[in-house]
């Protein structure tokens, strides 16, 4: 699935660079589009906690670039699932990868404060969408 990143001018460091800090909430506005619209899970009433996220910075991004997210699903669990992130600038000149990030989610049950397996709606939307021979699914 691929998201439109805007960047604000609150983004920009003292060196005119988007903050590294900054890059964890592309990929939350683009994890959430994921969730909303491919998975079409109700966030009110399925929980996800984010678990871990690694970042590989390939290279900087400033105020003038036009970004896109691009997410999918690459590991299925029976309550956590990874998400690949891949930030890109575009240009006339072409795509650049900028930033790649894997994030581990944990499908979450805030009432009882645990994790919960993935609902059979969401993992199958997820599957689905991701081709489910490019999914690790480890249940």
């Amino acid at each position: 699935m691929q998201t439109d990143i805007t960047i604000r001018f609150s983004d920009i460091d003292a060196r005119g660079h988007v903050n590294n800090a900054v890059y964890l909430t592309y990929f939350e506005v683009a994890r959430f589009n994921y969730w909303r619209d491919v998975v079409k899970w109700d966030l009110k009433e399925i929980g996800i906690v984010v678990g871990r996220s690694e970042i590989n910075y390939l290279k900087p991004v400033t105020v003038d670039d036009s970004l896109v997210c691009y997410v999918r699903v690459i590991r299925i669990g029976n309550s956590s699932f990874d998400i690949m992130h891949v930030l890109v600038k575009t240009s006339d000149k072409g795509d650049e990868i900028c930033t790649t990030c894997k994030t581990v989610c944990i499908s979450y049950d805030y009432a009882t404060n645990k994790s919960i397996s993935i609902p059979k709606e969401g993992r199958k939307n997820m599957i689905d969408y991701d081709e489910p021979r490019l999914i690790l699914n480890t249940n």
